[in-house]
């Protein structure tokens, strides 16, 4: 039943992306936020097809953790689902995501359109500087601003070094610092043909305190995104023992 679900939904996903994506091309002459209007509808199409298709849906936690206005949240990345639940949960979103993304036709243009911010992950010092100008000016707007710490998809279970630039966002950004937790990967696991039912769970965690030096926060970040996510996992392989081959295969 899996398999078969798996590939109704990929036929959805691929059908569903290429009417949006082209049909998005009519926003371009118009503003940036029309063309968000477009993403979150391609978005909640997405809910639709995995909810519906699949029978995985998701839930949040902590909801009073989110920022009434502009903010900067740090979640785990574990799946592609997490690159589009935050068009769900906040106003205006802005991703920070790797250069090479930009490239991809229509996806790209439509990226630039919404003003990603994009990141030269070769490009050192200079593109450091430009991620924080580029982050400072998306939030002087009203905007919240996402970035994976982790800098790439990681499997259940792994863990991989913070990215540093999260700690350039904290300290030289005039907004909070939220951690956020989750266990989408052990439904849409990482580059997975397959998709399980069930229930991802995202947690929005407190806020980090402003005025911690560069490794505290960064230990600080780490010990709350993985603390919780550990739980989440376990909790998730607990209430859907299905997804258990999941967890195990990539751990």
């Amino acid at each position: 039943m899996t398999l078969f679900r798996s590939c109704l939904y990929n036929f959805f996903f691929w059908t569903w992306n290429t009417v949006v994506l082209f049909g998005m091309m009519a926003f371009f002459p118009f503003p940036r936020r029309m063309m968000q209007s477009a993403v979150r509808f391609w978005t909640h199409g997405q809910r639709v097809g995995l909810k519906y298709i699949i029978g995985l849906d998701y839930e949040v936690r902590g909801r009073e953790n989110l920022i009434d206005g502009p903010a900067i949240y740090a979640p785990k990345h574990q799946s592609a689902w997490d690159t589009f639940v935050f068009y769900m949960l906040v106003k205006d979103p802005n991703y920070i995501l790797k250069k090479e993304l930009l490239a991809i036709p229509l996806w790209g243009w439509y990226a630039r359109k919404c003003q990603g911010i994009a990141v030269d992950r070769d490009g050192g010092a200079t593109s450091l500087k430009q991620m924080v100008r580029d982050t400072q000016d998306r939030l002087a707007r009203g905007r919240s601003v996402i970035i994976f710490p982790e800098g790439s998809r990681a499997p259940p279970g792994e863990r991989l070094p913070l990215f540093p630039g999260v700690a350039a966002l904290y300290r030289q950004c005039d907004a909070p610092v939220i951690p956020v937790a989750l266990n989408s990967g052990l439904f849409w696991s990482r580059r997975s043909f397959l998709k399980r039912s069930g229930v991802i769970t995202i947690e929005i965690l407190p806020s980090i305190p402003p005025g911690l030096n560069r490794d505290q926060f960064m230990n600080e970040l780490e010990s709350r995104i993985q603390g919780a996510t550990d739980h989440l996992m376990d909790e998730g392989v607990k209430r859907f023992p299905h997804t258990l081959e999941a967890f195990d295969a990539q751990c």
